[in-house]
């Protein structure tokens, strides 16, 4: 961090030994908590600790830091160091999906696993080259806010809010639940109050403080999250391979694993539904052999990862607050060296853990498995237990199809499943709960302040009080924390898949008019509202309407063949959960199926060569055109946003000279931040 910062700020001077100190004690905390353990304290006692400690020190960081200074809990001032803006850009990154569905993610599917990871490191790499500096250069509170002032005017500043609104409350509600996952577990209540439970520690860190207190909690939470995924991965390590280094003995992993699945192959077992039964070989059907949609789906979410990274407007606005242009730069540079920590070890994490269950749990009876299987049989809000053990064939023993984990609990249960102390998995507890809570206030933030700033202020009443907006974004932080929970809580969709969606959506509406706001400077005001909605729309109507009209989905794009297959698949799915109205439709059309016709729009895939097919996932029949997995619905989205862009551009009238030059400086990643009111003598 710059001296003269230091000089002007003691508290900026003094944050090295405030983490320190955090740090410490919370090194203390833990091992106390392991002592308690040896003296014979029930784990849901350690588990009340673990939770309610860590929830409790965000709170109180959360109120020490509240504020009624707009710049302050906008973008905390813009005086955060390029060090601690990176670390807590990482926490606010690495969400429930990173620590949580990302290595259940690796453990289900394995070689396609690492698309997350692909997409989501990659993703940096366009913020850092494309974005990051020039949008700090620009002066702005908001994403929406930029696009206001770039493009001139309200329309642009109000479809990037209806963009940033979709993809932020998708990707809130994939906290939430990882909240409530863990403090379900660990407080040993239901799915349905442990969200709103979670809910209270979201709100006190992010309504009081806003930026300010988000960016100091985010910090400690980065903390208490990288070192609860590093240590069990360590442990694990140390006890699989007798090396506590997990990054570099992961292929003793991956080698024992595809020994074990060529084990269960040769005895006559199949994996369970949704995990993959070569998990080191790459773009695998499910006959395991070369499957070339695995791989364009593959390199489609890898792209749609990447894009989403670089268009979130929760991550975009870690930029604001830094001083200056070129910390916003470094700070990029920071984040992805604390990012890396946890996702050059994640692998690692899910194959040590599949390891165990392959080695300690498949073909032991059922009678006798150990006593963390039952703790983790509760009921999920999918309607099944986290763990699930079907003896399909009755023999009593355990086969390889008969044990079901939800990706969604892989990295809480390891510890467990590992044999290791209760501290351990109350340590990665509080780490998932840092993660999803750092994440969430985030998003809340990013949601209220578009609301309240980028709505309210910029287009309803420009002469609103410091006092009356921060007293709006704070009321309606409730509300859509609130609206948050309760989708949660009903929403019966795993982590990945939800943050998967809001990558699409963010990619899809931000990306190209972000790109093209900053490098084409003849980008126009039209041009910019019409790319977003055509990106936006077209994304988030695939994702509806695939997703939750499959069959009817199937009914208009696709062949005569594909609209009878979706109709047979149906007749597989529980009827408990498929409409009646479904169930009877697909009747119909298998009755009827020498009468079918192909789809009213069948002909638009059959261009290219890449009809319209089904699959059945979570129970229901979702259609794909082309093939292309409904998570990675942004790569319709942003190239239709792009080229619209540049189409209408050149037929609509230019920014003026002034925006035209004022472009170019802020292209150059040298000098001052250009503040608002020079920014608006151009507008």
């Amino acid at each position: 961090m710059s001296s003269s910062l230091k000089e002007k700020d003691p508290f900026i001077a003094s944050l090295g030994k405030i983490y320190a100190g955090y740090t410490g004690g919370f090194a203390i905390f833990v091992v106390l908590i392991a002592i308690l353990e040896q003296m014979g304290v029930p784990d849901r006692v350690l588990g009340y600790l673990f939770v309610g400690l860590t929830i409790g020190v965000y709170a109180y960081i959360g109120i020490i830091s509240r504020t009624q200074a707009v710049a302050e809990y906008y973008v905390a001032g813009r005086r955060v160091p390029a060090l601690y803006n990176g670390m807590a850009t990482g926490s606010d990154w690495m969400s429930a999906a990173s620590f949580i569905g990302m290595a259940g993610s690796l453990y289900a599917l394995g070689y396609g696993g690492l698309a997350f990871i692909l997409g989501w490191t990659g993703g940096y790499m366009l913020v850092a080259i494309l974005l990051a500096p020039y949008l700090r250069k620009f002066g702005q509170y908001t994403v929406p806010d930029f696009l206001g002032a770039r493009f001139g005017g309200n329309a642009a500043r109000l479809v990037g809010v209806v963009v940033l609104i979709t993809a932020s409350f998708v990707y809130v509600v994939a906290q939430i639940v990882g909240v409530g996952i863990i403090t379900q577990r660990f407080l040993d209540v239901s799915f349905g109050v442990a969200v709103f439970v979670g809910l209270a520690g979201i709100l006190v860190c992010s309504m009081l403080g806003g930026m300010r207190a988000v960016t100091w909690t985010q910090v400690a939470q980065y903390i208490v999250l990288i070192i609860a995924y590093l240590i069990p991965a360590f442990l694990m390590s140390a006890k699989v391979t007798g090396v506590p280094l997990p990054q570099i003995m992961y292929g003793v992993a991956l080698e024992r694993i595809e020994g074990l699945e060529n084990a269960f192959r040769a005895a006559g077992m199949t994996p369970p539904p949704g995990v993959t039964g070569w998990h080191t070989a790459p773009f695998i059907g499910p006959n395991g052999q070369f499957s070339m949609p695995a791989a364009v789906n593959f390199f489609a979410l890898v792209f749609c990862l990447m894009v989403g990274t670089a268009a979130l407007p929760h991550i975009l606005m870690r930029y604001f607050t830094t001083p200056s242009v070129r910390e916003a730069r470094q700070s990029v540079a920071w984040s992805l060296f604390f990012i890396f920590l946890l996702y050059f070890t994640a692998p690692a994490y899910a194959a040590f853990g599949k390891v165990e269950i392959y080695q300690n749990i498949i073909g032991q009876p059922i009678a006798a498995l150990p006593d963390w299987i039952k703790n983790w049989q509760i009921i999920s809000p999918y309607g099944v237990p986290w763990i699930n053990i079907v003896d399909v064939n009755r023999d009593g023993i355990l086969q390889w199809n008969e044990f079901r984990i939800h990706p969604d609990v892989v990295v809480l249960a390891t510890p467990e499943i590992a044999g290791l102390p209760y501290v351990i998995a109350g340590l990665v507890a509080a780490g998932g709960l840092a993660a999803a809570l750092s994440t969430a206030d985030g998003l809340l933030l990013a949601l209220a302040n578009a609301l309240s700033h980028d709505v309210y202020y910029k287009m309803i009443d420009r002469h609103a009080s410091t006092a009356r907006r921060l007293v709006i974004s704070r009321t309606l932080l409730i509300v859509v924390a609130l609206a948050a929970a309760w989708t949660a809580g009903n929403a019966g969709a795993d982590i990945l898949f939800l943050v998967a969606w809001a990558f699409s959506i963010a990619a899809a509406g931000l990306f190209a008019a972000l790109v093209m706001g900053v490098w084409y400077k003849k980008t126009t005001n039209t041009a910019a509202v019409v790319g977003m909605a055509v990106g936006y729309v077209a994304t988030f109507g695939y994702l509806i309407h695939s997703e939750w009209f499959g069959l009817d989905f199937v009914q208009i794009f696709g062949s005569k063949d594909a609209i009878v297959a979706a109709a047979r698949q149906v007749g597989t799915i529980n009827p408990n959960f498929v409409s009646a109205e479904l169930r009877a439709e697909a009747a119909a059309i298998v009755a009827n199926a020498a009468n079918v016709k192909d789809g009213a729009l069948a002909w638009f895939g059959s261009i290219f060569g890449m009809p319209t097919d089904t699959v059945v996932l979570r129970n229901r029949v979702v259609g794909r055109l082309w093939g292309i997995n409904n998570i990675s619905g942004g790569i319709v989205g942003v190239p239709l946003s792009f080229l619209t862009i540049w189409l209408v551009s050149k037929f609509t009238t230019p920014p003026s000279q002034a925006m035209q030059d004022f472009i170019d400086d802020i292209r150059i990643p040298k000098g001052g931040v250009r503040l608002a009111d020079q920014r608006e003598a151009v507008e």
